[in-house]
């Protein structure tokens, strides 16, 4: 595109949103909310009104043609047998939890280390999900299990009802596979559980008037005794009203484990103790933004969010734990790992020998290890690099506390998972599965591109498009973004993405704004608060781009987010509805002077700011999707998703923001989903459909 054609579409762009600037001051800001009725999440009325609006959209998208192809490759690849089956190390087996056409509700199965090394794995039914509904008549989502260490022949069960994140949790004996009778079991709840020891639970849930906090998470750790009633249990730690949640855990070691207790005061800052064997609690000193990453062989490893006696943020730093409360704290503390601009710790784990600390490196994984070993200064952390293909996404699937073995995966857009195992991290990667293609990548190209922000940051993305693919603006074209909550957005490979939009031409797009970690904590820090904007403006840049550079246009662009995502593009879409022909808009957080009234969004009140004081709604008021639409605007038909279920993010966000839209005069798509909490789904058919109607409704509004 030549310079003048840039500016041409710049000037058209600016011109078209000037109505939206001018129309802002007739926003729902200054009248009263005509939707309240709809956050009454089983009301009748409500209820009503979404059996109206399910039925509007499944008549008009499963009556499109390219709907019920969509659903049956997206079921096919949901229950296919053909997939990587994620294992963990517990005692001496390797745990899967797997769903399929015939598992619906999924099943909890466990094999040798042996047997899983092989194509096809003899595997051994644990507990079958599908079949304890049936007895029980519940619909019961399985949601994991805290092992009893080191055998792991004992664990407690969190199932929740719908996929809820509130889950009942029983106690259940792996040798048996059966409940145990008369043990350990809580009631429904938002809890934490842990093992301290065979006979002792650490235990946060609600424990009556007073036992949560204001976000409806635990206030307060008890000890639980078997035998004894849950009211019997002896308080450990108790925190305030206004925290977070607090929680406590036993961190395993060679010797002995050691219970830690953690107080989240605000979204991002924590208290952590350490208790002796008298119930006496040390306080660990580092900053309260810092993370406990592990602890191993007697150091704590923790990760730095601010600078710290001149250590720079984002560092990975070791403490032993009896140097804690030295004199001279500096002088006792390794730097494992400083970040660069480009590079910062995405996640530590451990071995039973090794640290593990995986890295991205401009948005490029890769795994360093750590060992103990006698240097010149004594004892410190050295480091190597495990050995892993380049230029992709690497996790580490799962490690092992008895022994130093471990699984890592490597993909990337377009080429398939691959697991390999280690028996050491110093040992040869040995490739045990591998995800076979589950689409025509063939003429398929993955690029690194860049866009220019408001404030002048510069801001990466992927973009998966064809290798011949015509600059015309003519490119059906979809934008995930995320931007919050620390979380980082890394290339994945995807089936259903590439069967339902790739293979179909379209041109997909990561876009890695400010707001989560890819750079870092000061990539995290750049959209927080009240530099909430920088992700909207950085999300926009990137639309922005993609016009410019003639590979899509405002007639072809989508974009997608979900849950903070959601908060992402119904902004954006506020903001700039000129630039955009269809919107996802997944299980999203829209009102933002509501959200901490809305259970449990006070929770969150570190990362968006708090509504009731005057300096931070204001800039809430700035950019709160739904109260910032205004008459006279036209925006895209979006499609809005969500869960009656979803006790992580209230549905009444997505109803409310579809209905003042209607209102409005503005076609929207809903469809909520009555179970499967913030997933929207609990089993493979729920997610088929779920898919089918996404990518049915981008086809016809992105298609030619």
């Amino acid at each position: 595109m030549t310079f003048f054609k840039t500016l041409l579409v710049l000037i058209s762009l600016l011109v078209t949103a000037l109505p939206a600037i001018v129309m802002a001051q007739e926003s729902l800001l200054t009248v009263e909310d005509p939707f309240l009725w709809l956050e009454e999440i089983e009301g009748e009325k409500p209820l009503e009104w979404v059996s109206e609006h399910n039925t509007q959209t499944l008549d008009e998208l499963v009556s499109d043609p390219n709907y019920q192809p969509a659903f049956e490759i997206a079921t096919e690849l949901l229950n296919d047998k053909d997939r990587i089956p994620y294992g963990s190390f517990k005692g001496n087996h390797i745990y899967n939890f797997w769903r399929d056409d015939k598992n619906v509700s999924g099943v909890l199965r466990r094999t040798s280390l042996e047997e899983y090394q092989k194509a096809d794995p003899l595997w051994e039914t644990v507990l079958d999900i599908n079949q304890l509904n049936k007895e029980e008549g519940e619909n019961w989502v399985y949601q994991g299990t805290s092992y009893l260490y080191p055998d792991c022949n004992h664990g407690l069960v969190a199932l929740s009802r719908g996929g809820k994140d509130a889950s009942v949790t029983r106690e259940f004996d792996f040798v048996s596979k059966t409940f145990v009778e008369d043990g350990f079991y809580l009631p429904e709840a938002k809890c934490f559980v842990d093992w301290y020891d065979v006979n002792t639970v650490i235990v946060g849930t609600d424990f009556g008037e007073g036992s949560l906090t204001s976000t409806g998470y635990p206030r307060i750790v008890k000890l639980w005794q078997r035998g004894t009633d849950l009211d019997q249990a002896k308080t450990i730690l108790a925190g305030e009203e206004s925290d977070v949640f607090v929680w406590g855990q036993m961190v395993l070691g060679e010797e002995e484990n050691t219970l830690v207790l953690h107080r989240s005061i605000s979204t991002w800052e924590w208290k952590n103790w350490i208790v002796d064997k008298d119930f006496k609690l040390f306080e660990i000193p580092i900053p309260a933004d810092a993370v406990i990453r592990t602890f191993l062989k007697g150091y704590i490893m923790a990760r730095l969010h601010s600078d710290w006696l001149g250590i720079a943020e984002g560092s990975l730093i070791a403490i032993k734990t009896t140097d804690f409360r030295s004199d001279d704290l500096k002088s006792k503390i390794q730097v494992l790992y400083t970040p660069n601009e480009k590079s910062t710790v995405k996640s530590v784990t451990s071995t039973k020998d090794h640290l593990l600390v995986n890295l991205l490196e401009n948005v490029t994984g890769k795994i360093l290890y750590y060992s103990l070993k006698d240097t010149e200064l004594g004892k410190e952390w050295v480091p190597d690099e495990i050995a892993l293909p380049k230029f992709g996404s690497v996790g580490i699937q799962a490690t092992s506390f008895k022994g130093n073995n471990m699984m890592v995966w490597f993909e990337d857009f377009l080429n398939p998972t691959k697991l390999f195992y280690f028996s050491d991290p110093s040992a040869e990667p040995q490739e045990v599965k591998s995800l076979p293609a589950k689409f025509d990548a063939t003429g398929l190209k993955i690029d690194q591109l860049h866009a220019t922000s408001k404030d002048g940051t510069i801001i990466p993305y992927f973009i998966v498009a064809p290798k011949d693919m015509q600059l015309d603006g003519s490119n059906p074209t979809l934008l995930y973004g995320y931007g919050g909550a620390r979380y980082s957005q890394i290339p994945t490979y995807s089936g259903i993405l590439g069967n339902l939009w790739l293979e179909k031409g379209g041109v997909y797009v990561l876009a890695n704004i400010r707001g989560g970690e890819e750079f870092g904590p000061r990539w995290h820090k750049a959209g927080l608060l009240e530099n909430r904007q920088n992700c909207f403006d950085d999300f926009i840049a990137i639309a922005e781009d993609l016009i410019a550079r003639e590979i899509t246009s405002p007639r072809y662009l989508g974009i997608e987010g979900v849950s903070n995502g959601g908060l992402l593009v119904g902004a954006v879409v506020v903001q700039k509805p000129e630039l955009f022909n269809a919107v996802v808009c997944e299980s999203p957080l829209l009102d933002m002077l509501r959200f901490h009234k809305l259970p449990p969004g006070a929770a969150w009140l570190g990362e968006y700011g708090n509504p009731d004081i005057p300096e931070e709604r204001a800039f809430l008021e700035k950019y709160s999707p739904y109260q910032n639409l205004c008459e006279g605007i036209e925006y895209p038909d979006v499609l809005f998703m969500t869960s009656t279920n979803d006790d992580r993010v209230h549905p009444g966000h997505a109803r409310k923001m579809a209905a003042r839209m209607e209102a409005l005069g503005n076609k929207v798509y809903y469809w909520e989903e009555t179970e499967g909490g913030h997933a929207g789904a609990t089993d493979n058919e729920q997610r088929a459909r779920k898919m089918a109607l996404k990518y049915t409704y981008l086809l016809k509004m992105l298609s030619h």
